[in-house]
């Protein structure tokens, strides 16, 4: 069974709040729809209602068990003005200023978060990534020890050898172009953290590069990575966060085992069984996630913003239905305590720290 399934199903059972800034989309609105149908939690549209209403009636999609609001003309429009002066970022703002700034659906989705009306957020279909991220990025405080928020992509694929049956994680693919040692640390541990949460399986973390240890390969690149690894087990260990990690590993030394041992990897935790993929900047996520996404059979969700507080969702402008719905089902696990969703803990998962 596909990740993505096994995760609707415990949905089912503890049902989450997702909102979506853009809710006048007709692909949100087919996603919202599927959301609803299976009983999944309520969607929160955002957005003029009769424009809504009218995208719906075209789709001939009803609008039943969704929630559908206008910001400027509901009861938390006063509610969060204060948080908006509040915020060190907008302390001279006057009252205009602050709900100018209210009006932005994905500043006042992420304050609904905040003040317990959404348990997740999904933006960022009609609108560029750094519009969408940086409401969340102001309002939403980062999780405890962590100084880099980042994003991370699931794939799921028909290849069941890779990664976790099919199931594999990219970091970061959309929001830190070249991270140093502390951040790409940053990266791996939040990223294992929330792997770990949805699939309730040992995260394995490689930190992919051009050579593979034991290499002699002399590059500030590799320096970078070494470090990052170093600092990753650090952080996880203070974290409580049970995962493996290792780097440098070239992509076929960090998915193959033949590879890897051929390459003298055998003492690797990691090497041939990564489900964890950490890429050295922006662009090697951004283009490899883009590939793969292109070439391979593969679905791929998010991006999943990794190191908040609150589960946030960025997805492409291109994104399908789909892949949104999907998408949704993700962050609303991440909102789903980690005991609810497996049960009894395993010693694994006491060892684990919450994402939210």
């Amino acid at each position: 069974m596909a990740l993505i399934d096994q995760l609707q199903a415990k949905l089912q059972r503890h049902p989450k709040r997702i909102v979506f800034p853009e809710g006048n989309d007709p692909r949100i609105l087919q996603a919202a729809r599927q959301f609803a149908t299976r009983r999944l939690g309520v969607p929160i549209l955002l957005g003029d209602r009769s424009e809504i209403k009218a995208h719906a009636a075209q789709l001939d999609l009803r609008l039943d068990g969704m929630r559908l609001l206008e910001p400027d003309r509901s009861e938390d429009f006063a509610l969060f003005l204060p948080a908006v002066r509040a915020m060190p970022r907008f302390s001279d703002c006057d009252v205009d200023g602050a709900q100018a700034i209210l009006r932005d659906h994905n500043y006042f989705a992420a304050l609904m978060m905040m003040h317990g009306r959404a348990d997740a957020f999904v933006g960022g279909a009609t609108t560029t990534a750094s519009n969408a991220l940086r409401p969340l990025f102001h309002v939403i405080p980062r999780q405890e020890g962590v100084n880099a928020a980042s994003s991370m992509l699931l794939l799921d694929m028909e290849e069941t050898k890779l990664g976790l049956n099919g199931v594999l994680l990219l970091a970061d693919c959309g929001v830190i172009p070249e991270p140093d040692a502390d951040q790409l640390a940053d990266i791996a541990v939040t990223t294992a953290d929330i792997g770990h949460h949805l699939t309730g399986q040992l995260p394995r973390v490689g930190f992919l590069s051009f050579a593979s240890r034991p290499g002699e390969a002399a590059h500030a690149s590799i320096t970078r990575i070494r470090q990052a690894v170093a600092r990753a087990r650090e952080k996880a260990a203070r974290r409580g966060l049970l995962a493996e990690f290792d780097g440098e590993l070239q992509a076929d030394a960090a998915l193959d085992p033949g590879i890897a041992s051929f390459k003298n990897l055998n003492d690797s935790p990691v090497a041939g069984r990564a489900n964890v993929l950490i890429f050295p900047d922006l662009n090697a996520g951004n283009i490899a996630s883009k590939l793969l996404l292109q070439v391979a059979l593969a679905r791929g969700y998010g991006q999943i913003i990794t190191g908040l507080q609150k589960p946030c969702a960025e997805i492409s402008r291109s994104a399908h239905a789909i892949d949104i719905f999907g998408t949704a089902i993700l962050v609303g696990c991440q909102a789903i305590n980690r005991q609810l969703l497996y049960g009894t803990p395993t010693q694994e998962q006491d060892n684990a720290a919450p994402t939210s």
